[in-house]
């Protein structure tokens, strides 16, 4: 191959072009600008979880049991969510990419040409001008004042100038000036495509709720293979045995059973609920200008307790602005208007920096000069000169140090105390200049300041801060989130930066003398706040140093340089304007670059903890007791006492469904580690209640000698009614939507168990009187029971922290009890008493009637209504009795409301009854003497208002 370097006259010729291609010298990079199609249908379908479930949704299927089958639309549904969700968060990404994929200038065969980044290859001679980017590594060959903003690859803010023989990186953008450069690194081997490959290495975000949920599903999976040859052993053995059922085809149901019992094991719901929970906080943020890289990160900010920020696009626009102007002693009227005009040109002129752009709007040309003298701005000499036609003199402006030398320093001169004292506040300063005398054209030749220059102003000017940014650090710090300002500019302006935007600092620390030890690194951080002079190697390693000491980090940015830190980062944030590569590996990208969306995320991920977390011990609770069911059942070879679709019932309308709205409700909970723990420690017990609570009426059913469809729908009732009373349980502190939720589901499974053609689709037959006596005493029993579990996990749990986390504290809302007097106390007290118990006796009298008519007859159907709807009431009068008891008015109001109900009820009862009915003229007298308590003084004083209270406290 031809390795003659090109003309920089001519450039390449094509024939040394085609070689090039032909040899793979060219640039181009396929750089990930979004998670691929692979990894995210990898992660939402190729599962444990969805691997058990479809191998039990299709065994069913073989066997012709399809009704049996339902649980597998929540798998179904779990990996559709999820793949939805994040092909549109690649499809938003990509498009970002390509709407920002810039064009290459380059010279060949003497000419210009415009192509593609990638079409350029190894010794092209690259064209550089304003607003151009630089498509590959390259050294510069002719410079004209070509200076080039690489901050996005090295944090360093100002431009650099670039003088024949630099090196100029790819990525980097030329701001002024022009000059022609060649090619030196292109491909994969250039700087900014280095990072970019290192970055885009797949990596699942960290989750506690994933996580967690994934621990207990391996779990499940150690024991499901076991517990399933258990379960499928019993189930053939009471059905006839091995040689029988194979015979008779009895081994379908005995198939069926065993399904019923490990699908009920696996937590099927809480993985649809935390993907849901996940996609719906993703579409609220992105209707707030934040897009969702990986679901999970959703999540993730609301753990985050460090915040790492990079300066240059983050705290700032990215942009100088200018800030004062300070006269110096001696500056006449006359001065002051002319250096005013003189300024105005300066910002107006064709060839203005970033900087002198800046002066356009404090000084806006008001009368047009004719140059007659000019000296352009070099980066070299730090400052220009002009002179005017029909104007006397000279302005020069520069920096201070370049145009006046050791005086611009010196504390023994106005202008040197001036400009002292302005940088210490980290703004940048440039002085202007004036002599009487005009510029000669061996001025103008030799580029010298002109003699007898005196300095009558001093210009400041600062980076634009965000102006969301102080409220936004102002947030965390409320929040106890420690905040790291990282960034490669120098250390005391970034130092200046952090005070501006409110933060507590008096020095930035100089990275360059940052230790190697990655544990004295740590202890560093730890010490210090603002970094100046960082690295983008660095910048990762500052990262990984704070996740060694514990901390849960983010780090914020929109450079190439920021891209490893963002990868290596619990939570990686970018903004739009940032290079494609930082955006593909961050877990959200701020599309309108507002900093001041961090709040917003953090409140959605703090709502998907506490709703999940909530909705965690209904999944979990039924794990437990559908594995310790499987196991007592498999031990005592007893038929397991629910088909596949009965379970359905329980598990959508006491779960599923209800566990939905609960996910999605406004929760502002602190993180508080130990999720699993916290939930498990609630699940454990309770579902051990539920499991011996239904072992104990499956001896009593058999005992009793019912058929098996009996024994089931008693089972089926059990389960749905003490599936109610958890729900309402984990739904406290109640309000008026989490009391319709749980009112609702109610209604639906009295629908279920009276409406005939479910009823004939889900099995569900009369229990007979003697069995539903007796489930009705079990269900009380175990109602009781779990009251008792969830007391003892508030008080020995929930308000005991983990090491590190900030208390859980009670609800602003709560209504402490007024102090009403000692009468007034215990007259609520009993009031509580009375409802607990009320509520437990109507429950079980509602059971009592629901089943003891359980009949198609129609007038039967009715007071099959009436005794559920009866129970229902019965269960949220014991619900709301705890907030009675802290001085609730909501919950006076609504307890209120529920005991009407339920003496209206039970007046039916009574009224349409063949016989006098004691339960029901109990429950009337009952609730109407607790009413009578609630509204009377002085314990009608002790109730706040309705409006500003809620019906409980605490975490959930």
């Amino acid at each position: 191959m031809d390795t003659t370097p090109a003309d920089v006259s001519t450039g390449l010729t094509q024939a040394q072009v085609s070689e090039r291609v032909a040899a793979g010298k060219t640039n181009a990079f396929v750089a990930d600008t979004s998670r691929s199609a692979w990894s995210i249908v990898r992660a939402n379908v190729f599962t444990l979880f969805n691997g058990i479930v479809f191998a039990c949704f299709f065994v069913l299927f073989l066997v012709g049991r399809w009704q049996d089958a339902l649980f597998g639309l929540a798998a179904f549904a779990n990996a559709i969510i999820g793949c939805v969700q994040e092909f549109r968060a690649k499809s938003a990404l990509d498009r970002l990419a390509l709407m920002n994929a810039p064009r290459a200038l380059v010279l060949r065969d003497g000419e210009e040409a415009e192509i593609a980044p990638g079409d350029v290859v190894l010794d092209d001679v690259l064209v550089l001008r304003a607003g151009e980017q630089v498509p590959a590594d390259a050294r510069v060959v002719t410079a004209r004042g070509l200076q080039i903003d690489e901050s996005m690859l090295t944090g360093e803010s100002d431009p650099v100038e670039k003088q024949p023989g630099d090196d100029a990186l790819s990525g980097a953008v030329v701001v002024a000036g022009e000059g022609t450069a060649t090619a030196t690194r292109v491909g994969a081997d250039s700087y900014a495509n280095h990072f970019a490959g290192e970055a885009k290495r797949f990596s699942l975000v960290s989750s506690e709720l994933r996580t967690s949920v994934n621990r207990v599903l391996k779990w499940v999976s150690w024991i499901i293979g076991p517990v399933g040859l258990l379960v499928l052993n019993a189930q053939i053995i009471v059905l006839g045995g091995y040689t029988t059922v194979f015979s008779n085809g009895a081994w379908v149901q005995a198939v069926v059973n065993t399904i019923a019992s490990l699908t009920a094991m696996i937590p099927l719901g809480l993985v649809l609920m935390t993907s849901i929970a996940f996609a719906v906080g993703a579409s609220r943020l992105a209707r707030r200008q934040v897009l969702v890289n990986e679901l999970p990160a959703v999540e993730g900010l609301a753990r985050v307790d460090m915040v790492c920020l990079d300066k240059t696009g983050t705290l700032t626009v990215g942009e100088i602005g200018f800030d004062e102007t300070h006269p110096l002693d001696g500056l006449t009227s006359e001065q002051a208007e002319n250096a005013a005009t003189a300024l105005a040109w300066y910002a107006a002129s064709p060839d203005a920096n970033a900087t002198a752009r800046s002066l356009r709007a404090a000084y806006p040309v008001v009368t047009p000069v004719v140059v007659e003298g000019y000296i352009p701005f070099s980066s070299a000499r730090k400052w220009s000169a002009v002179s005017f036609i029909g104007g006397s003199g000279t302005w020069v402006m520069g920096a201070p140090e370049m145009v006046f030398g050791d005086a611009a320093t010196s504390s023994d001169t106005e202008l040197g105390r001036t400009v002292t004292a302005l940088a210490e506040t980290g703004r940048r300063t440039l002085v202007l200049g004036y002599t009487k005398s005009s510029l000669s054209d061996a001025d103008v030749d030799s580029e010298r300041l002109p003699n007898a220059l005196q300095a009558i102003i001093v210009l400041t000017f600062r980076e634009q801060v965000r102006p969301d940014a102080a409220q936004t650090l102002a947030y965390f710090a409320r929040q106890q989130v420690g905040i790291r300002i990282i960034s490669g500019d120098n250390p005391r302006t970034v130092a200046a930066i952090a005070r501006e935007v409110g933060l507590d600092v008096t020095e930035g620390f100089d990275a360059r003398e940052l230790p190697d030890d990655d544990a004295q690194l740590a202890d560093v951080l730890d010490r210090h706040t603002v970094f100046g002079r960082v690295t983008p190697e660095q910048k990762k390693r500052m990262v990984t140093a704070l996740q060694s000491h514990g901390h849960t980090v983010a780090m914020t940015g929109d450079g190439v340089n920021d891209a490893l830190a963002i990868k290596a980062a619990d939570i990686g944030i970018a903004m739009n304007s940032g290079s494609p590569a930082t955006k593909a590996v961050a877990r959200l990208v701020l599309l309108d670059g507002q900093f001041s969306h961090l709040p917003d995320v953090v409140a959605e991920g703090r709502q998907v903890i506490a709703n999940i977390e909530r909705v965690s011990m209904l999944f979990l609770n039924k794990t437990v007791y559908a594995t310790l069911l499987a196991i007592i059942f498999g031990a005592f070879l007893l038929e397991f006492p629910f088909l596949p679709r009965q379970l359905s019932i329980t598990d959508g309308l006491t779960i599923g469904i209800p566990a939905f709205f609960l996910a999605l409700m406004p929760n502002a909970a602190r993180y508080v580690p130990g999720f699993l723990r916290r939930s498990l420690s609630f699940a454990i017990p309770s579902g051990i209640v539920v499991a011996l609570g239904l072992t104990w009426y499956t001896f009593i059913a058999r005992g009793l000698g019912v058929h098996e469809e009996q024994l089931r729908t008693g089972a089926t009732v059990i389960l749905a009614v003490v599936g109610i009373w958890i729900l309402a349980v984990l739904a406290r502190p109640l309000n008026r939507f989490k009391v319709a939720v749980v009112g609702a589901m109610f209604i639906f499974l009295i629908a279920v168990f009276t409406i005939p053609l479910a009823r004939e689709f889900f099995v569900l037959v009369d229990p007979g009187e003697d069995l539903a006596v007796a489930l009705t005493g079990i269900t009380i029993l175990m109602v009781a029971a779990i009251e008792i579990v969830r007391f003892a996990h508030r008080r020995l749990v929930l308000t005991v922290p983990t090491r590190g986390a900030p208390r859980a504290t009670t609800s602003s809302s709560t209504v402490p009890v007024s102090s009403s007097g000692p009468v007034a106390t215990v007259i609520t007290t009993v009031v509580a008493v009375l409802a607990y118990v009320f509520g437990a006796l109507a429950t079980g009298f509602g059971i009592l009637v629901f089943l003891g008519r359980y009949d198609p007859d129609v007038s039967a159907s009715a007071f099959s209504l009436t005794g559920a709807a009866i129970a229902l009431f019965g269960l949220l009068v014991f619900a709301v009795a705890a907030g009675v008891r802290r001085g609730s008015g909501l919950s006076r109001l609504m307890l209120t409301i529920f005991l009407g109900i339920a003496i209206a009820l039970s007046a039916v009862v009574l009224v349409f009854g063949d016989r006098w009915d004691w339960g029901a003229a109990l429950t009337v007298a009952f609730a109407a003497a607790i009413i009578v308590l609630l509204w009377i003084p002085p314990a009608s004083r002790t109730f706040g208002r309705i409006l500003e209270s809620s019906m409980g406290s605490g975490r959930p």
